[in-house]
């Protein structure tokens, strides 16, 4: 695979000023049960790396602490850590509202059976990665199969109360080098579709920008189209998404333990350091361990502002 590390480094990006510290989104480890071609942690079924209990127990330790108010978890396909259910019960007791970014799929897998209404018990928010609403894409860019199972997964979550009481969000990704669509207009066109052909509702479809970064990265430089996806979000940026990038009020966690200023950053090695150049740790966090630390920006940070604006939580614009 080929790095991508050196290509982002220098950037003219504007620097960006943290707000207060409010969300904690952990990688539970790059262990999952598919392999998709945009995915920018390069998980997969042979990948072994979990966070411990070590680790696991330091987050619930800060939880407990009162100021953490939002624990995003994701992976690979974090259920497939064998702590995912005890972190998830301490985080609810700590009065922590839980996100869990689904791939739909883990849901129909042996051993998981139970694993909806476990969601659904804890009162857990779903983000489910669905990157479109026709099986041939789907497929194309997940797997054989997948659509198939991810409609499976998803009449679960309905039947539980997902898309009504419960907070059940669709993700869409592009399937190449270009911008995601409008998200208001294209999640028209997913709860049309999705709900006649097969009877699915969700609350929020998010779309979320492809960034250029481990495996999409290399894709990109394999076939000649690095410098051209870059171009295009650059060419597509606006400051007045600066306001809303998630890096403002989040810390990533690897499976390790170690702190990045968001997701991306992780996957770049890129970790918060102190002023001694020592990469921070959960050890050593606290609600106020960052404030006077900057973000470490890059040019893939282009990917969050461009355009109608991309995070986690779907487009930053309306």
């Amino acid at each position: 695979m080929h790095s991508v590390v050196h290509l982002l480094k220098s950037t003219q990006f504007p620097a960006v000023k943290r707000l207060n510290l409010e969300t904690l989104q952990v990688n539970l480890g790059y262990l999952c049960n598919q392999s998709c071609t945009h995915c920018h942690v390069d998980a997969g079924p042979k990948r072994t790396e979990l966070m411990q209990d070590e680790q696991i127990d330091q987050l619930i330790a800060l939880m407990q602490q009162g100021w953490v108010k939002n624990l995003d978890l994701t992976g690979g396909a974090p259920e497939m850590n064998p702590r995912f259910k005890r972190l998830v019960r301490a985080a609810r007791q700590a009065g922590v509202h839980v996100i869990d970014r689904c791939n739909l799929t883990i849901l129909c897998e042996p051993g998981y059976e139970d694993l909806a209404r476990f969601l659904a018990d804890h009162g857990v928010e779903v983000y489910a990665s669905l990157p479109c609403y026709l099986e041939d894409n789907v497929d194309r860019q997940r797997g054989k199969g997948v659509f198939d199972a991810s409609i499976r997964g998803l009449l679960q979550l309905n039947a539980l109360g997902y898309g009504d009481a419960l907070p059940l969000n669709l993700v869409f990704n592009p399937q190449g080098p270009v911008l995601p669509p409008p998200q208001q207009s294209l999640e028209a066109d997913y709860k049309r579709v999705l709900f006649e052909k097969f009877g699915v509702v969700f609350n929020r479809l998010v779309t979320i920008t492809n960034m250029p970064i481990a495996r999409f990265g290399s894709t990109l430089v394999s076939k000649g189209t690095f410098d051209t996806y870059l171009n295009t979000l650059k060419g597509a940026y606006r400051e007045d998404n600066l306001a809303a990038v998630m890096c403002r009020s989040l810390v990533s966690v690897d499976y390790e333990g170690v702190l990045y200023d968001c997701d991306f950053n992780q996957q770049l090695r890129w970790p918060v350091r102190d002023a001694q150049g020592r990469a921070l740790t959960l050890a050593s966090l606290s609600q106020h361990a960052l404030d006077d630390i900057k973000v470490i920006v890059g040019e893939h940070c282009y990917g969050c502002t461009a355009g109608q604006g991309s995070s986690c939580g779907g487009a930053l614009a309306a």
